[in-house]
């Protein structure tokens, strides 16, 4: 029996859920900063920190006390065991740490894995600094050669454009959809804009909103470029459509403009010239003379929910992700990084480091513009989207730099170790939301790769594997409390996206027992479009979860779904797997204005918290009809939206059909296309009576 968890928690009733949601919109606004040891490397849909220490809390403090006092208090869970089988970012295990209790984080792609051993581990502060001086020392000068001027001064990026033939005359077509490249990031305040002529690249000065200009060439340049859409016009007028276009190839790539760092501190965008064009073809000779022991990706793409995009404009290989400059300057760090001198936490850390360099230097970013971070990351939309007009940034960086080696090893690994030596958490006291130290315990612990070495680990550790969470070396009755974040039915395919960054880590080895397969997808992955095949493998991971569970535990995730059949398919699962749904409590979920979500018919701000006990432990569902279930719901999400917390239809549909299910599950009613439509209606007339208006 758990010493761990009450026979009734604040989970279940009295969860804070509206005092979470601003803190955690606080720190949603910038995790990197608020949240950084699990901030590295990207990981997708990466949970609040602060409303997983409210979970844990609130699961460990008993109906009927101060949950929320709980939460900012320096409470000690010293000896309890929190298993998160989805473990992601390590959000779970980090909270769970910070708390006095032992991790153990679960997840079956190793680059998550990496990433969680990165949020865990400890670095010698020393050690990590004598190892990047090694790496700069081997590689740096030779990567600033490649990003230069014919006077020497430092280039910061460069500005490509996709090309294709116009199937009809064969004219090569520059895929711009504007001329204008660069402009500041609130442009009616600063309408200063950089404008390139499509017809000879010749760049200038103006504003973001011309009319026309006339180029140093004589040109004519309008705000309409060739491309709208998916369609594309050649000057002689053929449309056509883009992808067509490509007849099995890769679009071709231009150089035209380049942002270059001067003496005096300012930056100045340039025209491509014969000698930029000359550096550049040197780095296709070197690249095709780098030796065999050199790092480069390997393995090529696969079919997938989010690979086809770039499959379709025909990139096949992950090295085909890359020009030969980039291939070429990352070869030459990530080789170094390799062979520094035997395998530590600290070569580690700049493995992930390099790793999470990447996503910002490859063909599939973009420039955001002046005013901001210079560029945009290549997995803003979640899928591997093309970029018609990508940029090229210096790898290893400069202080100007935006997603740079260097400095990213600053604004990730430095942040993240002070973070991990004195944890800070945001807490309301009543006059705001401030940053507090000393509630919490330091980061970094002893890292066990199985259950025996972990159970012999004295004091507080952190078992942290990959491997599926359907079979866990976990004896019976060993884990106190389960919190995780499981993948969602049909949201983003971790594996397809993670490959990218393992086509190079598999060459790497940051540490022993990292995968060297060809690709990070596996059998058994619960992520699947098919409603079916996603319940069978979740389920799974359900009835192991309840297997290890000590009795009188308990098991709490985070969930959203826009589709009814991927609340059907968790409900009926944990049902067959012997879970009993005890709440379901609305709470701040991701950032609100990420660009998946903005696209959404019925765009959510919160995560459902579902709180679950097993049966054999006695567990009921404690509403006593599906009108009482209906009204806890409504009335735990106009909680929220009585505090000003933004409560959208897609968080009503939501939680309103999670909380039906889960009481009709409950009564042994089968989940058919009746019951579901009923469900559906009555949360529509839920959004109507909340939010004031019709679905």
């Amino acid at each position: 029996m758990t010493a761990v968890v009450p026979s009734r928690t604040s989970l279940e009733s009295t969860f804070p859920a509206a005092m979470l949601s601003e803190v955690g919109t606080k720190e949603s606004w910038r995790k990197e900063v608020h949240r950084p040891a699990t901030s590295t490397h990207k990981w997708w849909a990466k949970r609040l920190g602060t409303v997983f220490r409210g979970i844990l809390t609130s699961a460990t403090t008993p109906d009927g006390a101060d949950a929320a006092e709980a939460y900012g208090s320096s409470l000690d869970l010293a000896g309890a065991v929190v298993l998160d089988p989805f473990s992601g970012s390590g959000v779970t295990g980090v909270e769970a740490l910070k708390l006095g209790a032992r991790a153990v984080c679960f997840d079956i792609n190793p680059v998550a894995t990496l990433v969680q051993r990165q949020a865990v581990q400890s670095w010698d502060l020393g050690a990590l600094e004598t190892a990047y001086q090694a790496v700069e020392s081997a590689c740096r000068s030779e990567v600033d050669r490649l990003h230069r001027t014919e006077d020497g001064r430092t280039v910061l990026y460069y500005f490509w454009v996709a090309t294709v033939d116009c199937p009809d005359c064969s004219e090569v077509v520059r895929l711009f959809d504007s001329p204008v490249f660069s402009k500041n990031a609130y442009p009616k305040r600063v309408p200063k804009a950089q404008i390139v002529c499509p017809e000879c690249l010749a760049v200038q000065e103006s504003r973001y909103d011309f009319d026309t200009e006339t180029c140093a060439n004589g040109h004519l340049i309008t705000q309409r470029g060739a491309v709208r859409g998916q369609l594309t016009t050649c000057r002689q007028g053929h449309r056509f459509k883009t992808s067509a276009a490509l007849g099995g190839a890769r679009p071709g790539y231009e150089m035209y403009a380049k942002m270059v760092a001067n003496s005096d501190g300012s930056k100045s965008y340039e025209a491509i010239t014969d000698w930029d064009r000359k550096l550049y073809d040197e780095c296709v000779e070197a690249l095709a003379g780098l030796p065999e022991s050199a790092v480069l990706p390997r393995g090529g793409l696969t079919s997938g929910n989010n690979t086809n995009q770039a499959l379709k404009w025909n990139f096949r290989e992950w090295r085909d992700f890359f020009n030969a400059r980039q291939l070429v300057s990352l070869s030459l760090i990530a080789t170094a990084i390799r062979d520094v001198a035997g395998p530590a936490p600290e070569r580690e850390a700049l493995c992930a480091l390099f790793s999470g360099t990447l996503e910002f230097n490859n063909l599939f970013t973009s420039f955001k513009g002046e005013g901001t971070g210079a560029v945009r990351h290549m997995f803003s939309h979640h899928i591997l989207k093309p970029e018609r007009t990508p940029l090229e940034a210096h790898p290893w960086g400069t202080p100007q730099s935006s997603g740079a080696f260097s400095t990213l090893y600053k604004s990730r690994l430095r942040r993240a170790h002070e973070y991990k030596t004195k944890p800070v958490d945001l807490i309301d006291r009543g006059a705001g939301i401030e940053r507090v130290t000393g509630l919490s315990k330091p980061l970094g612990v002893t890292i066990a790769d199985s259950w025996e070495s972990f159970a012999s680990a004295a004091g507080r550790a952190a078992y942290v594997a990959t491997r599926n969470a359907a079979e866990m070396d976990i004896p019976d009755g060993s884990v106190d409390l389960i919190v995780t974040d499981p993948p969602y039915m049909d949201n983003v395919h971790y594996a397809e996206l993670a490959d990218f960054f393992h086509a190079w880590l598999q060459c790497m080895r940051p540490y022993a027992g990292y995968s060297d397969a060809a690709t990070t997808r596996r059998a058994g992955e619960v992520q699947h479009a098919d409603p079916v095949e996603f319940g069978k493998a979740i389920e799974a991971v359900w009835t192991e979860c309840a297997r290890v569970l000590k009795p009188g535990g308990l098991l709490a995730f985070t969930f959203h779904q826009a589709r009814m059949s991927g609340w059907v398919r968790v409900v009926e699962s944990l049902r067959r797997s012997g879970w009993v749904v005890m709440a379901v409590q609305p709470v701040k979920g991701e950032m609100t204005t990420s660009i998946v979500k903005a696209g959404a018919r019925e765009p959510s701000n919160l995560d459902s918290v579902v709180v679950c006990r097993r049966g054999a432990d006695g567990a009921t569902n404690p509403n006593l009809s599906m009108a009482e279930a209906l009204a806890t719901a409504t009335k735990e999400l106009a909680g929220l939206r009585d505090r000003g917390i933004d409560v959208g239809a897609g968080d009503v549909r939501s939680v309103v059909r999670g909380s039906l299910l889960a009481y009709l599950a409950s009564t042994g009613v089968d989940l058919d296309e009746s019951v579901t439509t009923r469900v559906d209606s009555l949360a529509t007339e839920s959004i109507a009576t909340l939010l004031g208006r019709p679905d």
